[in-house]
């Protein structure tokens, strides 16, 4: 696994070298359309997928490459993703902050063996930030092993990506969290966003889209540094598993107590 590390990261800091920087607030506007309203796809999404495709196709002959943009045009290729050996990829996390030329912006890759995250990799192209996992062998961020550290403030803060919500059920939330829960700004960008669960700047967060190119990386991250996620009724969060919605929090302990708060 050392080793793929190794390969896996090179590849990444290459596209974000190659590929990802050099457009970061230069893109024109026929590089940026949108796959439905208000969610943009550029030029990078499509050709750092292109790049990441081809070479992790190289490092584990046989495994399959299940990438962000490509299973926006054929949906088909989720089919099975719990089964056999499989590389997912988000290319551009966050692309809707790049195309404003805004940071964060992250490069994802998981790697899922029968529907069980068995590695990740989480790289901000901006500050070379490199967060890494493996099961049962501990995360790290920039190659030091690092564990999840509560805030220290009188309430767990929470990052609630509300904006998929219909009006009622983000009303209730918000009801239910006031006076429980700090509730700050999402960063529009889910390899951010489990970062900043495992870097003790957020306790909890809520999510209602659960892509596996945006959550089995992160998720991985999470759980090797000590936190949890899974389903809102409890149920795992698994690749291949149909459901809706997770919570992730940096304790087992805070998840239960951001469960209790938002759904109980």
């Amino acid at each position: 696994m050392h080793g793929l590390h190794r390969e896996v990261s090179a590849l990444m800091r290459r596209v974000a070298t190659e590929i990802m920087m050099p457009r970061f607030r230069k893109l024109t506007a026929d590089q940026v359309s949108d796959k439905t309203p208000g969610d943009p796809v550029t030029i990078v999404d499509q050709e750092s997928e292109a790049l990441l495709t081809d070479q992790l196709a190289r490092l584990l002959p046989g495994a399959r490459v299940v990438g962000e943009e490509a299973a926006s045009i054929d949906p088909a290729m989720l089919d099975g993703i719990g089964n056999g050996t499989v590389w997912i990829i988000d290319p551009l996390d966050g692309t809707k902050n790049f195309a404003e030329g805004k940071h964060p912006f992250a490069i994802m890759i998981g790697l899922v063996v029968d529907g069980a995250r068995e590695a990740s990799w989480i790289l901000d192209p901006v500050s070379d930030r490199m967060c890494h996992a493996a099961r049962r062998r501990g995360a790290y961020v920039d190659d030091v092993r690092v564990t999840t550290t509560p805030t220290a403030g009188p309430l767990p803060v929470a990052a609630l990506a509300l904006h998929f919500l219909p009006d009622d059920r983000r009303q209730d939330l918000e009801r239910r969290s006031a006076g429980k829960l700090n509730l700050v700004a999402i960063p529009r960008c889910a390899g951010e966003q489990y970062p900043r669960l495992v870097l003790g700047q957020n306790d909890i967060a809520l999510f209602e889209r659960t892509w596996p190119w945006d959550h089995a990386p992160g998720a991985l991250l999470l759980e090797e540094a000590g936190g949890r996620i899974a389903r809102p009724d409890g149920s795992p969060y698994r690749v291949g598993v149909s459901g809706t919605g997770a919570i992730a929090a940096a304790s087992p302990a805070l998840w239960d107590r951001a469960a209790d708060v938002m759904f109980g």
